[in-house]
């Protein structure tokens, strides 16, 4: 830990600041061992469903079956925003233009250089 450089724009993670992690109360350890004997359990009991040799049915994950279910069902469930907003109008809509504006410019520039006969085109038909 004594190596550690912070990055300029990111906070230190909780387990490598000091003041965050050798400072708990004892209530405070007490919560988190117990969150972490829950997980602990919870992971034992999967691995134990999905290594059993006899297993003739599914396995029911329902943290898998709550994402499945929420990438699925997004636009009943969507909220337009200002962030969401501002998403689509440079994502969807700012590219329309930027490139109506590019071609036509361009275009409208050789049409001008075609008129006054500046152009020089590399490959002719005609000749």
């Amino acid at each position: 830990m004594a190596d550690y450089r912070e990055a300029p724009l990111a906070t230190r993670p909780k387990t490598l600041d000091p003041n965050e992690y050798f400072n708990l109360s004892l209530e405070e350890r007490r919560v988190e061992e117990s969150r972490a004997a829950l997980r602990a359990n919870l992971k034992r009991q999967y691995q134990m469903q999905l290594n059993n040799p006899h297993r003739k049915e599914l396995i029911e994950d329902p943290a898998l079956t709550r994402w499945v279910y929420a990438r699925t069902n997004t636009y009943p469930h969507f909220r337009a925003t200002s962030k969401t907003s501002l998403f689509g109008v440079l994502f969807g809509v700012a590219p329309l233009f930027i490139l109506y504006y590019a071609f036509k410019t361009d275009r409208d520039g050789k049409e001008a250089r075609i008129k006054d006969g500046t152009l020089q085109r590399k490959f002719s038909l005609s000749s």
